[in-house]
């Protein structure tokens, strides 16, 4: 089975596509997943300016009267959100994790957990 049809994200009247036909051909270098502390600032940075721009959004439409403005203010501030915190930034990846290879896996004997069958009583 080919890389393409092992990785198809979506499938259009059953041909499958696969992210790497939107990207262009040195796009397999890419590194698509965001570490764990980019994770957390992604999220964070989401939440600030979702209630920035929320306040930002009520003040606008209040001022000017106009729920329409309202709404297009918190529409704009929920979109930039999004091209900011959705897409996997550099400087979202500046904490990769190092997994351990195969290979080195075999040569370190996994922990054994022991399980004590007596329980200890209370003294009085």
């Amino acid at each position: 089975m080919s890389y393409f049809t092992q990785n198809s994200l979506l499938s259009f009247l059953g041909y499958p596509v696969s992210l790497q036909t939107f990207l262009p051909l040195s796009a397999p270098s890419l590194h698509f997943t965001m570490d764990w502390q980019g994770q957390k600032l992604a999220e964070q940075i989401m939440q600030i300016m979702l209630l920035v721009f929320a306040v930002t959004a009520f003040v606008a439409g209040y001022v000017l009267g106009s729920f329409q403005m309202m709404v297009l203010v918190y529409a704009g501030g929920v979109t930039l959100t999004g091209l900011i915190t959705i897409p996997n930034w550099p400087f979202f990846n500046r904490h990769p994790l190092n997994w351990l290879d195969p290979s080195e896996a075999e040569k370190h004997p996994k922990p054994q957990v022991t399980v004590s069958s007596k329980k200890k009583g209370f003294k009085k």
